[in-house]
């Protein structure tokens, strides 16, 4: 049943029409994630939905008594307000009521009053704030001034769930929240028992919570059943199917238009039905809003660097007493793509700067490489000048920009990041938030650079460009430092991971997230076989220690592999790269919905299979370890 729906719905801004007759609904626990090119309108749907805007025409039905809240980018609080008084907010309705029944107001009715604060719970609204702060784990004594972006993210979902709404809206969820936040994001809105709207271009995000997306395309709202993997399976082939239609129904076209434009004898047998339908052909083809173009990047890497570009020895740094980074060791060769990982504050930027040379650590060596020349991708969009014009973003003074050996109009390179001719003399402020990353990343690719340093450049980007990013990223032959939460952007481009394992404490790891995630669960795997091991050896006499020095233990340790046992152990990486494959390609199905259509017998195949791979595994790390172990 849906609890809230649009149909016919129009909506533009200027000659841009964001909704074109448009239809959606929202069905009763359902997850969806909208999706869809930066621009297009996505979260003025979302405002609509929530009844901040209003449709140009088209209805917006609500189930009746439904209660939504929708929870912006950029959550607006109070910073002189504690974290309780602003979660709090989420149940004003409740706190109103109770003031007013405790007030005992003789010309109130006290009757319904009491009525409806047992309705919507109001007794023990104190109770249901302490609750949703302990489930989020914040502090409710913390000024909510004194918080970084993530935990600002937390206080507004805190807000919004306080209310218990039917529906939740979100826009841009994961942004400014560190991997396991996003972990634990994922795991509330799993167990969220109300309809969930979201905006999003995390793709892991999505397929970890989304059970359909919905894709805004030129005006137009497309439902797709399951996760982001099934919908980039369907949107393809949908793709590819528009892509022929058109171009037969062009080629038919242009056909009528040589017939009607024949000479007179030609016209002395016109048929009026065929003009009639060239005549509608016409307009059909005039309506059709086709395709965006895709962005096309390209950067000039300069002269190439040193091979080295920097190696850390034994590296410290403290700040205020507390080990921002200990004992780190580490080499950066030209041409490798380094990810960054680690809770907000853990410490990334610090550890960054000395690799750069930017800052000298308290004890241990960094020797910089040769040749170096830096170029950043801000955050915070700090560099941008909201009042000068695109143009100057990219090259003030001047109407032309050299990349590379090309010579570009600037209007063409800003055409380049699907920024029209029209808009280069318009001003920063009037880009929306993806627009001014778009920005960004045309200028920094407009200035030289053998090292490129990306702080969290996928926020606000649309997953299109994303994709088009990681290809530039992936053939770029200089050095690259990447630091973001954006799981699936990490494993596309990094060749290694950086980790921050708490206590000051870096780790550098072969491949991105799902490689480090990998790589650790096996070794807890392997540290919890050792651990099962452990009795034996300890339930050994006291006085075995004075026997050790024998030399039996150790040559047999040293013993040689039989032919089978080596053949076994050179099969073993094979055979696990295999079971993980299919736990992966399990998962998915887990997770989507075709499963669910499939009865009851291949869904209990499909779990249980899935539970023995968990096992399976187990079993091959421990029999590697033993066979490495002789």
């Amino acid at each position: 049943m849906a609890v809230l729906s649009i149909s016919n719905a129009h909506l533009a801004y200027g000659h841009v029409a964001l909704l074109d007759g448009a239809s959606f609904s929202l069905e009763t626990g359902e997850r969806v994630g909208l999706i869809g090119r930066n621009g297009t309108g996505k979260s003025s749907l979302l405002k609509v939905l929530a009844q901040i805007e209003k449709l140009d025409d088209g209805l917006l039905q609500l189930q009746q008594g439904l209660t939504s809240v929708y929870v912006p980018q950029e959550p607006v609080m109070n910073p002189e307000s504690t974290i309780f008084e602003t979660v709090s907010e989420g149940v004003a309705e409740a706190k109103a009521l109770r003031e007013r029944y405790e007030i005992h107001d003789p010309e109130d009715d006290l009757e319904w009053v009491a009525e409806r604060i047992e309705h919507i719970g109001a007794w023990n609204w104190e109770q249901r704030v302490e609750e949703t702060l302990q489930r989020l784990d914040l502090d409710g004594t913390r000024l909510v001034g004194s918080l970084s972006g993530g935990l600002k993210k937390r206080v507004a979902l805190g807000r919004a769930l306080v209310a218990q709404p039917d529906v939740l809206l979100l826009d841009e969820p994961t942004n400014h929240l560190d991997l396991d936040a996003i972990n634990w994001l994922e795991e509330l809105l799993n167990s969220f028992k109300g309809s969930l709207l979201l905006i999003t271009h995390d793709r892991s995000f999505l397929d970890n919570v989304a059970n359909r997306i919905v894709e805004l395309d030129r005006g137009q709202l497309r439902g797709y059943p399951g996760n982001f993997a099934a919908f980039t399976a369907a949107k393809a082939f949908e793709l590819e199917n528009e892509a022929l239609y058109n171009a037969r129904f062009d080629k038919i076209l242009a056909q009528e238009e040589v017939w009607i434009r024949k000479g007179v004898e030609a016209r002395r047998t016109r048929s009026v039905a065929r003009i009639q339908r060239l005549e509608q052909m016409r307009l059909a083809h005039a309506a059709r809003r086709d395709v965006q173009g895709k962005v096309k990047l390209d950067i000039d890497t300069g002269g190439a660097s040193g091979k080295i570009v920097a190696e850390l020895e034994n590296v410290n740094k403290s700040y205020g007493g507390r080990v921002i980074v200990r004992d780190f060791t580490g080499t950066i060769l030209r041409g490798d793509k380094v990810g960054l990982v680690g809770a907000n504050g853990a410490g990334k930027t610090t550890l960054l700067k000395m690799i750069l040379g930017q800052l000298a650590p308290d004890s241990g060596e960094v020797r910089m490489g040769s040749k170096i020349n830096v170029a950043y991708f801000d955050q915070m969009r700090d560099v941008l000048d909201l009042d000068a014009t695109l143009a100057d973003t990219i090259s003030p003074g001047s109407e032309w920009i050299e990349i590379g050996n090309q010579r570009k109009h600037v209007k063409s390179y800003l055409g380049d990041f699907l920024f029209s001719p029209a808009r280069a003399n318009s001003p920063v402020r009037s880009l929306s938030g993806g627009e001014r990353n778009r920005l960004l990343l045309a200028r920094l690719f407009a200035r030289p650079a053998n090292v490129l340093v990306l702080d969290e450049p996928t926020n606000d980007l649309d997953i299109e460009t994303l994709e088009l990013l990681e290809e530039l990223l992936s053939e770029y032959d200089g050095t690259v430092f990447l630091v973001s939460h954006d799981r699936r952007f990490l494993d596309n481009v990094v060749t290694s991971t950086i980790v921050n394992e708490g206590d000051g404490r870096w780790r550098e790891y072969e491949g991105g997230v799902q490689d480090w995630l990998t790589q650790s669960k096996r070794a807890a795997a392997i540290n919890e076989a050792k651990a099962k091991q452990a009795p034996a050896s300890v339930a050994a006499p006291v006085a075995a220690p004075v026997a050790a020095p024998a030399p039996a233990p150790v040559v047999a340790s040293k013993k040689k592999l039989s032919y089978k046992e080596q053949r076994e152990l050179d099969e073993l990486p094979a055979k696990v790269a295999a079971l993980e494959a299919e736990q992966v390609h399990l998962n998915a199905l887990l997770n989507g919905t075709e499963l669910y259509g499939q009865g009851a017998a291949r869904i209990a195949e499909v779990t249980a299979r899935a539970g023995d791979i968990d096992t399976e595994l187990l079993a091959l790390m421990e029999r590697w370890e033993a066979l490495e172990a002789k």
